[in-house]
């Protein structure tokens, strides 16, 4: 139906999440009709982002910096303080509260119902590493309030409980079911300050 080129982008766009086969249509559409240089600057900009963007060798958030992200590398935040999170997004919607001074863990996912060989992708072996090499006195486990969310936190609170360091678990600002990543400033904050041990 489509000509081939145009099809794979079509594809391509297809596999992102919340990008059905129609909406893909109407965006390789879009690019079809913009200016060509302004479509050579997109897949530069596209080719730069596959290249410069990796994870932090510390706590696996994104950084466009070899080995540790910029979070990491700040002699102002408190490294004794780690907050445990699911993905990227969690640490942003954090930093947009201004308040959590500390350093953050992101986990990749969580417990849910997945493959030995997924469960293992989760960075809670690296967690684990970081907790044992000492100075630690905190783990915040800020997964989502859902119920793989609630799995990782007892889960990640059990396999930390040897260590005799303080483990606690954010407040329940957050409503069950929801993301991290969509919650306003105010609530997070709530949700911080209102942490209790686990």
């Amino acid at each position: 139906m489509f000509p081939k080129t145009f099809q794979i982008l079509i594809d391509h766009f297809s596999t992102l999440p919340s990008v059905g086969p129609k909406m893909a249509e109407r965006l390789v559409l879009y690019l079809f009709k913009q200016n060509p240089e302004e479509i050579k600057k997109f897949a530069k900009d596209l080719h730069k982002f596959a290249t410069n963007v990796h994870y932090c060798k510390e706590c696996y958030n994104i950084s466009e910096e070899e080995g540790q992200c910029s979070i990491c590398k700040n002699k102002r935040r408190d490294k004794s303080t780690i907050c445990v999170v699911e993905e990227p997004l969690d640490v942003i919607a954090f930093e947009k509260t201004r308040h959590y001074l500390g350093s953050y863990h992101v986990l990749g996912g969580n417990l849910s119902v997945m493959s030995q060989d997924e469960i293992k992708k989760l960075k809670i072996n690296e967690l684990v590493s970081r907790v044992e090499r000492g100075n630690i006195k905190e783990v915040i486990i800020a997964t989502n309030p859902t119920t793989d969310g609630e799995t990782t936190s007892l889960y990640l609170g059990r396999i930390l409980r040897p260590f005799k360091i303080k483990v606690t678990r954010i407040a329940r600002g957050l409503p069950t079911g929801g993301d991290i990543e969509y919650a306003d400033e105010m609530t997070l904050l709530g949700a911080l300050d209102g942490r209790k041990e686990i």
